[in-house]
């Protein structure tokens, strides 16, 4: 949620822990911030093989840290685009002098599916 209340949302890659989302963004994002302000979050996934199939999951943020996020980032860059890094692949390296980079550990408390999600 925005500062005024307004939804936010953004394109994210997600990770699962076997019990909590786990995205990757920086505190000097609009995203970061905003979940460090109000920890009530969605995500909503599309397949993309079948955009009628989605889930949606809601949930809160029950931790951010910067413990292992740039190399949970290399993972999300390697499962989403098939590069090694996320720092020289995706972003320049001298970008990470300029954030924090975060893992966000979200709890889900609701799950939605389409009418024919299998």
């Amino acid at each position: 949620m925005m500062p005024d209340g307004a939804p936010q949302s953004s394109i994210v890659w997600v990770d699962y822990d076997g019990a909590d989302l786990l995205i990757n963004t920086t505190l000097e994002r609009q995203k970061g911030r905003n979940m460090a302000a109000n920890p009530k979050v969605a995500l909503l996934v599309i397949d993309p093989q079948d955009t009628s199939r989605w889930i949606e999951v809601r949930g809160h943020v029950k931790a951010m840290t910067a413990d292992g996020a740039e190399a949970h980032a290399d993972r999300l860059t390697q499962r989403y685009t098939g590069k090694q890094h996320f720092y020289r692949d995706i972003y320049p390296p001298e970008q990470k002098d300029k954030e924090t980079r975060v893992i966000v550990k979200i709890q889900p408390l609701k799950i939605s599916l389409d009418a024919i999600f299998r």
